[in-house]
């Protein structure tokens, strides 16, 4: 039986910005968390549609054609091959919900992008 997971707690535990971290996983499916700041990078991830729900802060997901603004206890889900560009000017934290083999930002490889997810 697994462990139940205190989302405070485990937000506790890091403090680097675009850098999710896994705590969970279910058919498939990875959930994590990442505290953001700024701006990301635009990017698309071809095959997975990828889900944002915002804790607390505020993330807006920049699309070539308009944005959608995120407060804390609302969600948006990008759907695979659209374009996108997280922004979260004051800060955020959010969880994430992806399959596992997603890739951070896509096919846009840069000195941002993180390649070896940790679990913590």
């Amino acid at each position: 039986m697994n462990d139940k997971i205190n989302i405070a707690s485990k937000l506790g535990l890091f403090d680097s910005t675009w850098t999710p971290k896994i705590i969970g996983e279910l058919n498939g499916q990875q959930v994590k968390l990442a505290k953001l700041e700024g701006e990301l990078m635009w990017h698309a991830h071809a095959d997975e549609d990828e889900l944002f729900l915002v804790i607390d802060g505020e993330l807006t997901i920049q699309f070539r054609d308009g944005e959608v603004l995120l407060k804390a206890g609302e969600m948006y889900i990008v759907p695979r091959g659209v374009e996108h560009n997280p922004v979260a000017t004051t800060g955020a934290s959010v969880l994430l919900f992806e399959p596992k083999d997603t890739k951070h930002t896509g096919e846009h490889m840069t000195s941002r992008t993180v390649t070896d997810q940790e679990w913590i």
